[in-house]
């Protein structure tokens, strides 16, 4: 791989290690402010919707200038999301606005390594993007709760208080902003040094109308391309169902293991280490012509989560998620590589991430919303697995048989 790869690495880690530290310390401001417990969720859907909202326009945006010029942009919008809700700003507010630089971010992120690198080096550096985000993901949470954590954030405010110096940071949400804001400086240091690639399928106009018109030709050209299609179908139905079985795992575990909030979290912690291992295998042994092929995994990947309702022991329960895990990233990462390649032959690299982004975005919204009408149903957790584990294998083996015998056009 070329030097700049890495540096691009580099950028994507701390971006999204203080990305997920943020969600603990906006967490803990909530809390500070006496706020129901529902509105944690909702948090998380101020920062989702910036990526649907704003999918037209930040695809053409990516585009039309170098994707390191992009993504020191949105690592911008998103310090200065951090800096408002240090000085007082509404978490919610603050992280919508965090959101905003995330899907600035996303389709630079993606879109520069199809024009850095060669077709058949894709799925290899997806496997490292993947692993690394996945990385930062779990690290992003063990720093967001060591942050936040009353002893240890206090101890370190009393080695910073210096008498008749007022510094403005006196509790340990505060604390774990400031800490958090030096994560995005750091990656916005690495911005600047990703490396200048030619701009990728320039918008020729600029009006609202022609953008709203141009995306809706992108997403239909995206879903009606062979190869386009099942990418799309694949990585929009993964992190739908991905997201709302993040909050399936916790209630399976505190029926079936009796685990409090703070233990059945290291649970989900356990299907990213999964998906990490997964997509160093898949970087290393899947071809992106034979990406296809590999939808099969996808069926196995939804016959492990339905086991689940089987298994009572901590230790086969853990083995078990991390074996869905595996097998997440083992399928995703070669889709998110063809997907990038289909999409920057069809309409530039950052239009295919902004409309993968929609998608994807819709799909954890409604995944989200069948979840909480079935537990308002008073469906039992284990036939949620059922009804959920059904689907994956369903849609899987339909995909699979419609495209077995799609290959990319060299």
């Amino acid at each position: 791989m070329k030097r700049g790869f890495y540096i691009i690495l580099a950028a994507q880690f701390f971006t999204a290690l203080a990305d997920n530290a943020l969600l603990f310390a906006a967490i803990a401001l909530l809390m500070q402010l006496d706020a129901p417990d529902w509105q944690r969720p909702v948090l998380n859907q101020f920062f989702v919707f910036s990526y649907i909202a704003l999918a037209p326009f930040v695809g053409p945006f990516a585009d039309s200038l170098p994707k390191g010029n992009v993504m020191f942009i949105g690592n911008a919008v998103k310090f200065m999301g951090c800096i408002a809700m240090l000085f007082g700003m509404h978490p919610f507010y603050a992280y919508g606005i965090v959101g905003i630089g995330a899907a600035m971010y996303s389709p630079a992120k993606y879109g520069i390594l199809t024009e850095y690198l060669p077709p058949r080096k894709l799925v290899l550096a997806n496997g490292w993007m993947e692993g690394l985000t996945v990385a930062a993901i779990i690290l992003g949470a063990v720093a967001g709760s060591l942050l936040v954590n009353p002893s240890f954030a206090n101890h370190y405010l009393e080695l910073f208080d210096i008498p008749s110096i007022e510094i403005g940071i006196d509790n340990p949400p505060e604390f774990a902003i400031s800490v958090i804001l030096v994560m995005y400086f750091v990656a916005a240091a690495f911005n600047l040094y990703i490396p200048k690639v030619a701009l990728d399928h320039k918008l020729p106009k600029k009006n609202l109308f022609y953008i709203l018109s141009d995306f809706w030709h992108c997403f239909k050209l995206l879903w009606r391309d062979p190869l386009g299609q099942v990418s799309l179908a694949v990585t929009t139905l993964f992190w739908g169902v991905g997201v709302a079985l993040r909050l399936i795992v916790l209630a399976w575990a505190a029926v079936v293991l009796n685990f409090e909030l703070d233990k059945a979290t290291q649970l989900t912690a356990v299907v990213a280490l999964g998906i990490a291992v997964g997509s160093v295998i898949a970087a290393k042994f899947v071809k992106l012509e034979k990406s296809v092929r590999i939808l099969p995994v996808g069926i196995a990947m939804g016959i492990s989560v339905m086991l689940m309702i089987f298994i009572s022991n901590l230790y086969i329960a853990i083995a078990m998620l991390l074996i869905i895990g595996a097998f997440s990233g083992f399928f995703i990462v070669p889709m998110n590589a063809l997907l990038q390649h289909r999409g920057h032959l069809l309409m530039g690299a950052g239009h295919s991430i902004a409309v993968q982004n929609f998608n994807e975005n819709l799909s954890i919204l409604a995944m989200l919303g069948v979840y909480a009408v079935l537990d308002r149903l008073g469906f039992s957790v284990f036939t949620v697995i059922i009804i959920f584990g059904l689907f994956i294998c369903g849609t899987m083996a339909y995909l699979y048989r419609r495209h077995a015998q799609d290959r990319i056009e060299a």
